[in-house]
């Protein structure tokens, strides 16, 4: 496990847009996920769609162990100052169960992208130069190439990829070496149908699909072409998921943590993901998955 943060991660995270706590459909509906979540085990909630530090206090304040982290806060839509100062208001409340999740995002998502390696860099030194400084054992970055995933284990944590396959988790492994945190996203189908659960899987990946900086990393693993087409084929479908019974998750989670995951964050993919609230699912899973360290 990561010497370099103190974190208490756990083996098993949730990953979910839909606990962001602007989420209009659910209202407090998500600390009582949280606070379940925590009782059966996951040890981190990421809340994903590029969230603010402030949409982490419910979830805190609902729980009394879980580590909470932003999966991920975009640096093009807050300044390094506004951070730094939500950050430190959550250590005082919250000691050590607060990450900050930071992260490039891509192109056609934030209108002032540009020279994302370089401005991440810079946008660090602002958290070390704040007033209330961020430190780097308080921060992981989603990071795919091997630029930023070096730079994740220098400045950072560690790392925490997002849409990726067990063979890039060696690969992070390697570039990070043995102390750095290596917390990979991991989507999930469970449906033992595995026609209709690629189906599902599709689905919810053709988005991906047009984005350059997950497209461009699969390239590295030796994708192309024909397996970004239509949502992509069986072959990255069947890397890049875990499909079937909770069974077989649970399989595909251990291929991650074999390759080197200290920890796997989990998001269940479903026909409403971003705004479902799979309880049914996570329990489930809960009944399979490695849940130590919580």
């Amino acid at each position: 496990m990561n010497t370099k943060n103190s974190t208490n991660f756990g083996t098993i995270g949730v990953w979910s847009g839909a606990l962001r706590t602007s989420n209009p459909e659910h209202g407090d509906r998500i600390g009582d996920a949280a606070a379940e979540l925590e009782s059966l085990g996951y040890g981190t909630v990421w809340i994903g769609g590029s969230p603010s530090v402030a949409e982490a206090r419910p979830l805190l304040d609902a729980t009394t162990r879980l580590t909470v982290a932003t999966g991920i806060l975009s640096i093009w839509d807050h300044s390094t100052e506004e951070v730094a100062a939500g950050r430190a208001d959550l250590e005082r409340s919250y000691p050590g169960r607060f990450v900050l999740g930071l992260g490039a995002s891509h192109s056609a998502l934030a209108e002032r992208y540009e020279r994302p390696y370089s401005t991440m860099k810079e946008y660090l030194t602002g958290l070390d130069e704040a007033p209330e400084p961020v430190p780097a054992s308080g921060r992981v970055l989603a990071a795919l190439g091997p630029k930023m995933l070096k730079l994740s284990g220098d400045r950072a944590a560690g790392a925490h990829p997002y849409l990726v396959t067990a063979e890039h988790t060696a690969q992070a492994r390697e570039i990070l070496g043995r102390g750095p945190l290596l917390a990979p996203e991991l989507k999930v189908v469970l449906d033992p149908d595995l026609t209709a659960a690629r189906a599902k899987a599709r689905a919810y990946l053709g988005f991906y699909m047009k984005l350059p900086n997950y497209t461009k990393n699969l390239e590295r693993l030796g994708f192309g072409g024909a397996d970004f087409e239509g949502g992509g084929s069986d072959r990255l479908v069947d890397a890049v998921f875990g499909l079937g019974d909770a069974n077989a998750i649970a399989r595909k989670v251990g291929e991650f943590l074999s390759a080197g995951a200290d920890h796997v964050a989990v998001q269940v993919v479903t026909e409403k993901t971003g705004t479902d609230l799979p309880l049914a699912q996570w329990r489930e899973l809960a009944g399979v998955l490695p849940m130590t360290g919580v």
